[in-house]
C-alpha cells in the first residue's frame, strides 16, 4: 500500500498516469560531455594546450609526483636592498636597463649557492649531481605557459650584466624568441610573483633540480630594531626543496646565508 500511494503522487504531480512514466523519465539527463569527460556547452571555449604548456604540465607533474617536497620560508628586511638599488639605478646611464628588485636576487642566490655547493644540485635517478658551474633560471610567464630561461654562469657576472642579460631573456621568452640553448642547463630557479601583489607563496620545483626560490612583495611592516619598534620592509620568500637530495639544516643554512646576503647587500657587489 505504501508504494502504490508514493506512486500515485508521483503521477499526480506529473499530471499523467503511472503507466505512462518511466524510470528513465524519472532519472535526470546526463550532462553534456567533452572528450575529457568534462562538462561544457556551446558557450565555453576550448583553448588547445601550446607545446610550451604541455610539456610545463608534464613536469611539474613529474616533480610533484616523484619529488618528495619540503618548504622553508623567512622574511627578508629589504630596506638596505632597496635603498642600493635606487643607488645604483642612480648612476646608471639612461639608455640601459635598470636594475630590479629580481637582478638582485640572482646575484644574491648566485653567491649563496657557490657558498653552499650542495644545494647547486639535481637528482639524477641513481646519483646526485653537484654542478661546478651555477646556472639560474629565472620563471617567465608568457602567454603560452611558463619559461624558464636560464642564466649561465650568474656567478661570475656583475650586477648590470645579469639586469641586462635577464631583461633580454625575459623579453624574449614573451616574444617566443628564445633558443634552445636559453632554456637548458638551470641548476637553481627564482620565480618572482611581488610585482603582482602576492605576499607569499611555494613553488614547485623545476626538474632534476634540488630546489626553487619563490619570492613574494616587500611590505611595509612593523619591525623591531635594537629593542625598538618601527617600520621596515619585509619580503617573504621560500624555498622548496627536494628531500631526496638536500636535508633540512643544509637548506637552512643556505637560506640563512642567502637572507644574510639580501640584508647587507653591499657584500654581494663589491
Amino acid at each position: 500500500m505504501v508504494r502504490a500511494d508514493v506512486d500515485a503522487a508521483v503521477s499526480a504531480l506529473d499530471g499523467r498516469p503511472d503507466a505512462t512514466r518511466s524510470s528513465t523519465e524519472l532519472a535526470p539527463p546526463p550532462p553534456v560531455t567533452g572528450t575529457a569527460g568534462n562538462a561544457f556547452d556551446d558557450s565555453d571555449d576550448v583553448v588547445p594546450l601550446s607545446t610550451i604548456r604541455r610539456l610545463a604540465a608534464q613536469r611539474l607533474t613529474q616533480s610533484t609526483q616523484q619529488a618528495p617536497h619540503f618548504y622553508l620560508t623567512t622574511g627578508i628586511d629589504a630596506d638596505a636592498l632597496l635603498a642600493l638599488r635606487a643607488q645604483i639605478n642612480e648612476r646608471l646611464d639612461d639608455d640601459g636597463p635598470r636594475i630590479s628588485l629580481n637582478d638582485l636576487l640572482i646575484k644574491a642566490c648566485a653567491a649563496a649557492l657557490r657558498n653552499h655547493p650542495q644545494v647547486n644540485s639535481s637528482w639524477d635517478t641513481t646519483r646526485i649531481l653537484r654542478h661546478g658551474r651555477v646556472h639560474i633560471g629565472i620563471a617567465v610567464a608568457t602567454d603560452d605557459g611558463l619559461m624558464v630561461p636560464v642564466l649561465h654562469d650568474a656567478d661570475r657576472k656583475t650586477l648590470t650584466s645579469i639586469a641586462r642579460e635577464a631583461h633580454g631573456l625575459a623579453g624574449k621568452a614573451r616574444a617566443r624568441h628564445l633558443l634552445p640553448a636559453e632554456l637548458s642547463g638551470g641548476t637553481f630557479t627564482i620565480s618572482n610573483l611581488g610585482s603582482f601583489g602576492i605576499d607569499h607563496f611555494t613553488a614547485v620545483i623545476n626538474p632534476p633540480q634540488a630546489a626553487i626560490l619563490a619570492v613574494g612583495a616587500a611590505r611595509h611592516q612593523p619591525v623591531v630594531r635594537d629593542g625598538e619598534l618601527g617600520v621596515g620592509t619585509i619580503m617573504a620568500v621560500t624555498l622548496s626543496v627536494d628531500h631526496r637530495v638536500l636535508d633540512g639544516a643544509t637548506a637552512a643554512a643556505f637560506l640563512a646565508d642567502l637572507k644574510r646576503l639580501l640584508e647587507r647587500p653591499f657584500d654581494i657587489v663589491l
